[in-house]
């Protein structure tokens, strides 16, 4: 009687939540469909996951500005031996391009190198007299005027004399055509007289585009590849054996996306089948796959939404890993079928709180592992942690509040789920101190020995995977064109414009002795075409003393009276500057505004020398506000913190967790924990003897174990000795191991890491929770 007083006010109370769920679904359902429709919710973006940098936030905008100069521009190198078919090739690729419809909405052609030089040496040809190079201004300061004089007559009359840009009486001394030269070399650069790079015995036309969107919310399709394709194809036709070269970053957030794409399609839907067949092998029934189904696809689909309310928009990574939910949350409802197998239909409202302690204890368990991955200040993990949990919720949520009302029928046992069930009274059980002290100490001398041999690797490269073609060409386009790498440079700081600017003039000193010495490859300064303003005064004083002077001999030799003209009487300051064509090039290592003043950067090229990195911080010694600047090594200095940290939290995540369940289970919690513990320590072993490196993702996927093992031991107690609770926990364990089986197939390392511990860990913690399980008739308190 009381019974089924208890159940009709159960049934009321869950109908009204039942349909507050479903309203809560369809206002989710209705706001995404109008949040997608308006813009791409997708990011690609690496430096969307790392963590800011709590200790200087500076860098963390530097790094970012830097990276957003370049985050829509992509390069194309088109190079045959012949000059004049790589310009038709040029032709053809450009006419494909602007012919196509899809071409005109994804790439628009940015600022070409072509007429620049006309348009620069216009810009500082009223400026010429404040423009030396090193040497030149140790000429002036050292020869003697007689010498200088000679020159400048042999410049004018000889048949051989030095190129000019202006007319002689302005340059006598031929001093600007070296001050252009120095800075051409500078560049990397070897351009010919028909405009074309020329490098590894090819002439090469340069290409380039910026991406009309941003370059970080694709679709998963390859939309701008197949473009340039065919592009390329067309030039091709024109120059027999073209090369062609491409890079940029929109290639490589076009390549993640797709990957992302073929990986969510393996991972996910690959999992629900998974999860699918073995519903279908246990039950035997259409009905627990559609609601099991059912339970997955609204678990997913409202992670999403909260996922891209909560951040506006969601990582590529965080849906890879997030498809691996689908091999967690179908616990609950294989948990409920398997029961039911157990009970007629009308006892499914007393299953249901009979359930409910279990099903509850193991969602707060598994959801404070996915918390756990949130502590990190890691954007990219805390999409993951919250993608996870409240998918995890909406799974629960959907399995407790429509199931009773939905699964009506009765569930018969079939000959496969009474086989599984039926394994777990064949299945050993450990009883007594001595086989459990045995099997514990070899497990230790197990882990002991793969720990032992456990390295770690904390390298910012595991956490992307461009296509090894496409590293290869940046790479190769990099060198050509003497492009720097955009993780190392030098930040320099300062009050004011000027200071910069002089603070960078004395280390670019020190940097032209290193390159001089072929130590590095050369540098990118801004301040080689923007001179302080002291240095613009102590040149044009320098030259209006000189160049009078040989002007004056070379009067006397020529018979006539030679005056030098006039030149600009204001500086050339960095607002002119920045704001003319002739800083096109260069405008990106000006950073303006930076924290409480002003900075710029200086760029290296050619690193790979193995004490480059060493050399370069040592450059930045003994000068005010200059600091070389490595943020590859500073990332993965980080990474290396958060993994220390997160090792620590792990520790103490144990620690809670067993005080949960000895709150639950007292003298029995141990047989709970205990297969946990020992999967987690054996999985370590098993990295360090397969040679798998230790990382951060490793020791996350260990912090995740520790709440969805605990799960097992959980229902093994709650419903000891039950064929069907067994039944829940074997095909729940079985999905969920091939569901990060499959998330290990990923060609992101990181991923792969985390797939492949948690293949470890929850295979050895399904083995090991049933030799710990107690008696039968063991009160579970």
């Amino acid at each position: 009687m009381n019974d089924a007083l208890n159940s009709g006010r159960l049934q009321r109370v869950w109908r009204w939540l039942a349909i507050a769920w479903l309203l809560v679904l369809v206002g989710l359902g209705v706001q995404q469909w109008q949040l997608w429709k308006s813009a791409p919710r997708i990011d690609t973006d690496i430096l969307a996951l790392l963590p800011q940098d709590a200790h200087d936030r500076l860098l963390s905008d530097v790094t970012r500005r830097i990276a957003d100069a370049n985050a829509r521009q992509i390069v194309v190198l088109l190079g045959s031996t012949d000059a004049t078919r790589t310009k038709a090739a040029e032709a053809a690729f450009r006419r494909t391009l602007d012919d196509s419809a899809a071409g005109k909405a994804l790439l628009r052609e940015s600022g070409s190198i072509e007429g620049w030089f006309d348009q620069a040496r216009a810009f500082y040809a009223p400026y010429r007299d404040r423009l030396l190079t090193t040497g030149q201004r140790e000429r002036l300061q050292s020869e003697p005027v007689d010498g200088l004089a000679a020159s400048a007559l042999a410049a004018l009359y000889g048949p051989m004399g030095a190129p000019r840009l202006t007319e002689w009486r302005q340059d006598p001394l031929s001093l600007w055509p070296q001050w252009w030269q120095e800075r051409a070399l500078g560049s990397g650069l070897q351009m010919g007289d028909d405009g074309l790079l020329e490098a590894d015995g090819k002439h090469w036309s340069i290409v380039q585009y910026d991406t009309v969107g941003s370059a970080f919310q694709l679709d998963g399709e390859r939309h701008i590849d197949v473009l340039l394709d065919q592009a390329a194809e067309a030039a091709g036709k024109q120059a027999p054996g073209l090369e062609v070269l491409r890079a940029g970053v929109p290639l490589h957030a076009e390549a993640a996306a797709v990957q992302a794409n073929r990986e969510i399609n393996t991972i996910g839907w690959g999992s629900l089948a998974a999860v699918l067949l073995l519903v279908w092998l246990a039950f035997r029934s259409l009905r627990p796959i559609l609601l099991v189904g059912a339970s997955l696809l609204i678990g997913c689909g409202v992670a999403l939404a909260v996922t891209v309310l909560v951040f506006g928009k969601v990582h590529v990574l965080t849906l890879v890993f997030g498809a691996s939910l689908v091999g967690v949350a179908e616990d609950y409802g294989i948990h409920w079928f398997a029961s039911r197998q157990a009970e007629p239909a009308d006892r499914r409202w007393r299953l249901l709180r009979h359930l409910l302690p279990g099903l509850w204890l193991a969602l707060l368990t598994s959801a404070l592992a996915y918390l756990a991955l949130g502590l990190a200040p890691f954007p990219g993990l805390r999409q993951m942690a919250l993608f996870s949990v409240v998918g995890l919720a909406a799974a629960f949520l959907t399995v407790i509040f429509w199931f009773p009302w939905l699964d009506g029928g009765e569930i018969r046992p079939t000959g496969f789920s009474r086989w599984l069930g039926n394994t777990l009274d064949r299945w050993p059980r450990l009883h007594g101190r001595r086989p459990v002290t045995l099997f514990l100490g070899a497990a230790a001398l197990l882990s002991a020995i793969g720990i032992a041999r456990l390295d770690s690797n904390d390298d910012l490269r595991s956490l992307q995977s461009s296509p090894p073609d496409l590293i290869a060409q940046q790479i190769r386009i990099s060198q050509m064109l003497g492009m720097p790498s955009p993780a190392q440079f030098f930040l320099v700081q300062g009050d004011s414009a000027e200071q910069v600017l002089q603070r960078e003039e004395a280390l670019v000193d020190r940097l032209r002795g290193l390159a001089a010495d072929r130590q590095i490859g050369g540098y990118r300064a801004i301040s080689d075409w923007l001179p302080s303003v002291q240095r613009q005064h102590a040149d044009a004083a320098l030259t209006a003393t000189v160049e009078p002077q040989v002007l004056a001999q070379v009067g006397e030799a020529v018979g006539e009276p030679l005056a030098r003209p006039g030149y600009a009487s204001a500086d050339l300051d960095a607002a002119a500057f920045l704001a003319s064509p002739a800083a096109m090039p260069f405008r990106h290592l000006w950073l303006g505004k930076v924290g409480g003043g002003l900075a710029s950067v200086v760029m290296v090229d050619d690193l790979s020398r193995a004490d480059a990195l060493t050399l370069l911080e040592a450059q930045a010694k003994g000068i005010d506000g200059v600091r070389w600047v490595d943020r590859t090594a500073d990332f993965s200095t980080l990474l290396k913190h958060y993994r220390k940290l997160m090792s620590g939290l792990l520790l103490v995540g144990i620690v809670l967790v067993f005080a949960v369940l000895y709150w639950r289970y007292r003298a029995q919690a141990w047989r709970v924990f205990a297969p946990t513990l020992v999967a987690g320590a054996l999985t370590l072993g098993l990295l360090g003897l397969f040679g798998q490196p230790l990382q951060l993702f490793n020791v996350l996927a260990l912090m995740l174990l520790l709440g969805m093992g605990i799960d097992y031991g959980i229902f093994l107690i709650e419903h000891r000795g039950d064929a069907s609770a067994w039944l829940a926990v074997c095909v729940g364990a079985a999905s969920t191991w091939l569901s990060f089986g499959l998330l290990g197939l990923s060609a992101t390392p990181a991923l792969r890491a985390f797939g492949l511990t948690l293949l470890f860990g929850i295979g050895l913690v399904w083995m090991i929770s049933p030799l710990f399980r107690p008696p039968p008739h063991d009160a579970p308190h």
